[in-house]
């Protein structure tokens, strides 16, 4: 019987080693390798030509435009979220159900079909389009578009971060608050925000991140047009097959950048609001 149980602990130790071993070569394969050929193929010929790149006229218009998309898509949901997260948590109301599923429906459907969404609704031929047509407001194929289908895949971050955190707040020290006499903007600048902020931040650091690295639904409706309406992501891609591939790593190196940034912020604010104690 103790050969047997010495056994059964032996096989029982090395369960966990073997799947330590196979997620460490699945995150390998698909993440670490892959990233690693990325910055060694923009620095293989040196610092130089990789600054070089990074003057290139079409890049430096796809880094401006990438930067324009999250400067509009972010704050827009963010106060989008703010008032969603606040209406879903403090009021009863028929539909709230529904208005959860709205929220979630990017995590749901495809970046492309979000963008052929946008086309049928915004395109010459679609439900608006005679109307902007007569107006001359292009919405398809230029920056409106793309700001659209960048606000949409980025919708549900900061009103799904800031749910659970006004959840767990309560309404207590808001009625306290209005009690006392203060006024419903006096609440929520001097009670509600300061103890949501760091659930805030983290919904707005993962809106920036989708927003600065959407592909699908930008590529729909941009056009992909070289120095016109080319996000940085777009502008990887086509950089690759018109065989600049030096340019393509280069640009890829700055979005790792970012999203390794991203990452360490978004470690920082999961400490903060107690993300990872939870998960």
């Amino acid at each position: 019987m103790t050969i047997n149980k010495s056994r059964s602990n032996q096989k029982k130790n090395w369960v966990p080693t073997i799947l330590i071993a196979i997620a460490l070569t699945y995150l390998a394969l698909v993440l670490y390798i892959p990233a690693a050929n990325v910055f060694v193929q923009a620095f293989k010929n040196g610092v130089g030509p990789f600054l070089n790149n990074l003057t290139e006229p079409n890049f430096l218009h796809a880094a401006w435009l990438t930067v324009i998309l999250a400067v509009v898509t972010v704050p827009v949901n963010t106060v989008f979220g703010l008032c969603a997260a606040w209406a879903l948590t403090r009021k009863n109301f028929p539909g709230r159900a529904f208005v959860l599923s709205v929220i979630d429906l990017p995590f749901s459907i495809s970046p492309v079909v979000a963008g052929l969404m946008i086309v049928l609704l915004y395109g010459r031929t679609g439900w608006f389009g005679a109307w902007l047509i007569e107006h001359d407001i292009k919405v398809v194929f230029a920056l409106p578009g793309m700001i659209l289908a960048s606000a949409f895949v980025s919708m549900p971050f900061v009103a799904r971060e800031v749910i659970p955190v006004l959840d767990e707040l309560g309404k207590d020290q808001e009625e306290a608050a209005q009690t006392l006499g203060a006024s419903g903007w006096q609440v929520f600048w001097r009670v509600t925000l300061p103890s949501i902020r760091w659930g805030l931040l983290y919904g707005v650091l993962l809106t920036n991140a989708r927003a600065m690295g959407e592909f699908g639904a930008v590529s729909v409706v941009s056009g992909n047009i070289g120095g016109e309406t080319q996000s940085l992501p777009l502008f990887i891609e086509d950089a690759y097959k018109q065989y600049q591939t030096e340019a393509a790593y280069s640009a890829a190196v700055i979005l790792a950048l970012l999203a390794l940034v991203t990452l360490v912020l978004k470690d920082i604010l999961e400490k903060k609001t107690g993300t990872s104690k939870k998960v």
